[in-house]
C-alpha cells in the first residue's frame, strides 16, 4: 500500500492544523480573529473543529499566515468526505441508494 493513500483512523480538521500553526507563530487566538476580522469565538469553533474552514475563512488565513487557501479547502473536503464514510446511519442510506440506482 502506498502511504499516501492511506486514511487516519480519525480524520483531522483543518482547524486542528492552523491550531498549531497559529501556536507554533506564538499568535494568540484574539491576535489573528482581531487581524483577520472574525469573533474569536468564531475563530476557536474553528480551531476545535466546530465549524468548517470555509472557502473565505481560508482566503484569509492565507492573508495571515502565507499558507495557500487550497490546503485549507482540500483537508475540509477531506474531513468532511472522512467523516460522512464514517457515520453509519448515511452509508446504510447511501447504500440503500445505490441498491434503487442499480435496478433503474
Amino acid at each position: 500500500m502506498i502511504a499516501n493513500n492511506l486514511t487516519p483512523s480519525q480524520p483531522i480538521h483543518p482547524g486542528e492544523m492552523i491550531k498549531d500553526e497559529i501556536e507554533y507563530r506564538g499568535i494568540s487566538q484574539k491576535e489573528l480573529a482581531a487581524e483577520i476580522g472574525i469573533p474569536a469565538s468564531v475563530l476557536n469553533a474553528v480551531l476545535n473543529g466546530k465549524r468548517a474552514v470555509t472557502t473565505e475563512y481560508a482566503l484569509l488565513f492565507e492573508a495571515a499566515l502565507g499558507i495557500d487557501a487550497a490546503i485549507w479547502i482540500k483537508m475540509q473536503s477531506a474531513y468532511n468526505l472522512q467523516t460522512a464514510k464514517s457515520n453509519p446511519t448515511f452509508m446504510e442510506r447511501l447504500s440503500r441508494v445505490h441498491r434503487i440506482a442499480a435496478v433503474l
